[in-house]
């Protein structure tokens, strides 16, 4: 059974070896899991994945495989809390949704403290207490122009804080590209220069010469050019982000297939005091905000990549953040990256007819300086011929 378990690895371009797969099947033999699923997943990841780069492209594969296998259950089972809960969600009218009342954040959080003092038991479906399923700006599960989510998943995102520590996937570098056109867009950015040995070997000039000059070899040099653009490109992540990521996807390996002079960093929503290279690792490899800005040259072509899309708290208020206190408003971070990089392009997965409808996306558009483009062909053309000018 899984020698096509082992192959399906391989058709995904994860470097498993025979040596791994026989040290998996050992630690079967061996008994040193439960007969479960999930334990098999961690036992398999252990022993065949070297490197956590690899760890994306080893859950879809595992998911292609063992597909349906987990996916149903007993019958007799009791029904799941947290479809029940989901089930009490309210359906509310357009009019029922324009009555109800929005805090202002400060008021939020004071109100949130107050509550985490009397609050003694769960609710549900109420408009007051922490809970689920109701019209309290506090829970999960229900509806609220703005509030305070604790924990389930999120669904209408309006939420201006985030109550919990959620996992971000790293977009995949070596995703292969379903279109050239984005290549070529990016393209437009790239200028060469020399540098270095005026000359290089023109090695298809020196066989065809070689080859008409009797087999005597005959060399032939070549100006040496190089890609002298340098490139940052900062990446949102998560949330709202997760029904972009197969565009974002094919930019990311784009981008660093074009431009080889190319940095990236993560955050999630707005820019503000730190950023991070590794998804897993983003609360304990942080790289501060400050550094990024003093370590790169003026000349640096910088590119954010995000849909833009989150409460105006996170852009122009200070502990705005969905995850924590920011003492700086996102807004005073985009200007400090701006005023260092005066060549600047904001990249939005989103499409452009929504944009109008997303007020955190006037604010960062204005702070762009409107230098906000759709990724599209025709978007990311304009964004290069606006980075090169």
């Amino acid at each position: 059974m899984l020698i096509d378990f082992f192959f399906t690895l391989k058709d995904a371009r994860i470097p498993v070896s025979i040596k791994e797969f026989l040290t998996l099947l050992e630690a079967l033999q061996k008994n040193v899991i439960d007969t479960s699923l999930d334990d098999f997943y961690y036992l398999a990841r252990l022993t065949l994945v070297k490197d956590e780069a690899h760890y994306d492209k080893f859950d879809r594969a595992f998911g292609l495989y063992f597909k349906g296998i987990a996916a149903s259950f007993d019958e007799k089972s009791p029904i799941p809390l947290d479809w029940l809960l989901q089930r009490m969600k309210r359906e509310l009218t357009d009019e029922q949704r324009a009555q109800l009342e929005k805090f202002g954040y400060d008021k939020l959080m004071d109100r949130l403290a107050e509550l985490l003092k009397e609050q003694k038991e769960r609710h549900e479906g109420g408009s007051k207490w922490i809970g689920t399923g109701g019209t309290s700006p506090f829970g999960h599960g229900g509806t609220n122009p703005e509030g305070i989510r604790i924990g389930g998943k999120g669904g209408n995102r309006t939420a201006v804080k985030v109550w919990e520590e959620r996992a971000f996937k790293d977009y995949d570098g070596e995703r292969e590209i379903g279109t050239r056109n984005i290549k070529v867009a990016l393209r437009r950015l790239r200028k060469f220069a020399r540098e270095g040995a005026h000359e290089e070997l023109a090695l298809d000039a020196t066989i065809h010469a070689t080859a008409s000059n009797a087999g005597f070899l005959d060399l032939k040099m070549q100006p040496e050019r190089k890609n002298n653009i340098k490139v940052l490109m900062l990446f949102d992540v998560g949330g709202s982000m997760d029904d972009h990521i197969e565009r974002t996807e094919e930019l990311f390996a784009a981008s660093r297939t074009e431009f080889k002079n190319m940095e990236f960093y993560y955050f999630h929503n707005c820019v503000y005091d730190f950023v991070w290279k590794n998804n897993r690792r983003r609360q304990s490899e942080r790289f501060d905000t400050w550094d990024i800005l003093r370590k790169y040259p003026p000349d640096t072509k910088l590119i954010f990549v995000g849909d833009a899309t989150m409460s105006p708290y996170e852009v122009l208020h200070p502990g705005g953040s969905v995850e924590y206190n920011n003492k700086e408003a996102g807004s005073e971070w985009l200007t400090r990256f701006t005023n260092a990089f005066p060549k600047f392009a904001w990249l939005n997965p989103e499409p452009e007819g929504l944009w109008q409808y997303r007020q955190s996306i006037a604010i960062i558009r204005q702070l762009m300086s409107n230098r906000m483009y759709p990724i599209t062909i025709d978007g990311l053309e304009r964004a290069m011929r606006a980075l090169s000018k």
